[in-house]
């Protein structure tokens, strides 16, 4: 039977992150689990609300939730960083504080349940993609990566809880699982320049340029990432990255659920790769041998899909 969990794509995904829905949704269905987006969901205020209005900030995120549990939803899966960061820090402030709560509800015009669960896209793949990935994988991914997390997925940690706040773990490790080396770097956590690409982009192109030349640096294929505005400001603000560094770059940028999609055989309509302004070759996976029917005496070879 399906897995059904509730789906927040939040604004980036609906638009510049196109291709991050599309690998979501194709994974999903790969493994047979359902994503069901709340209906009539808003902006959950990133990345400005919070630094302008601090009621707005939380009425945003707090509708979002209210609607889940209008339709019972007890899990919902928020791929974007930033919407992650802002639905979980509004939950905890309003599980402190139930005057804030009640202020909150009566602004939104609807009851609110603080127990629901948010997951960002790693926690979601670990209980509801990883237990099945060794016998779904069909091809490896044999590169040396370089895993970025971003400033936003794991901080502030008194809040969130995931993972290790300096230096992230489980990104890597799913990775590995794939087949991949993954680099040990000091860029892991560091700014790309979030929401400020349109604004301040020759400042975007230096903080990402700093993130891609290390990762260059430390001879990485790849970059894997989990947060749309990350992967914006790596892939999309290229020419300005190259300009800051003085030279041509051609490291891709990758989701991590592209990663996992094309290892257990997505194409790059399925999981969106096509869309990326930095194109993604055809050699970062190689032939995975299957064995037919758990026999691995009489293996098959699964050919390359990209």
């Amino acid at each position: 039977m399906k897995k059904k969990l509730g789906f927040y794509p939040g604004c980036s995904l609906e638009g510049t992150a196109k291709e991050y829905s599309e690998s979501v949704v194709s994974l999903s269905e790969q493994f047979d689990i359902e994503l069901k987006q709340i209906p009539d969901w808003n902006c959950c205020g990133a990345t400005a609300a919070h630094n302008l209005n601090k009621t707005l900030s939380l009425v945003l995120p707090s509708r979002i939730l209210a609607q889940a549990q209008k339709n019972e939803m007890k899990e919902i899966v928020v791929p974007c960083a930033a919407c992650y960061n802002r639905l979980s820090v509004t939950q905890y402030e309003l599980l402190k504080n139930d005057q804030l709560k009640a202020t909150v509800e009566q602004a939104i015009d609807m009851p609110l349940n603080t127990s629901i669960r948010i997951l960002n896209v790693i926690q979601f793949i670990q209980e509801y993609i990883l237990p099945e990935i060794p016998e779904k994988l069909s091809h490896t991914f044999d590169k040396k990566v370089a895993c970025y997390y971003g400033c936003l997925l794991v901080r502030p940690h008194n809040i969130l809880k995931f993972d290790r706040p300096e230096s992230p773990q489980f990104m890597d490790e799913i990775m590995q699982m794939l087949g991949a080396e993954t680099i040990d770097w000091p860029f892991k956590t560091e700014c790309c320049g979030a929401g400020l690409s349109v604004s301040r982009t020759e400042l975007v192109g230096k903080l990402s340029g700093k993130i891609v030349r290390e990762a260059l640096d430390r001879k990485a294929e790849a970059i894997i990432v989990a947060c749309p505005m990350c992967h914006a400001n790596l892939d999309m603000r290229r020419p300005a990255i190259d300009q800051y560094l003085e030279m041509k770059t051609e490291i891709p940028v990758l989701y991590i659920t592209q990663a996992i999609g094309m290892a257990c055989g997505l194409n790059e309509r399925q999981t969106g790769t096509r869309r990326h302004l930095v194109k993604v070759i055809g050699n970062y996976f190689t032939k995975t041998r299957i064995p037919v029917e758990n026999n691995e005496n009489n293996p098959i070879t699964v050919e390359e899909i990209i």
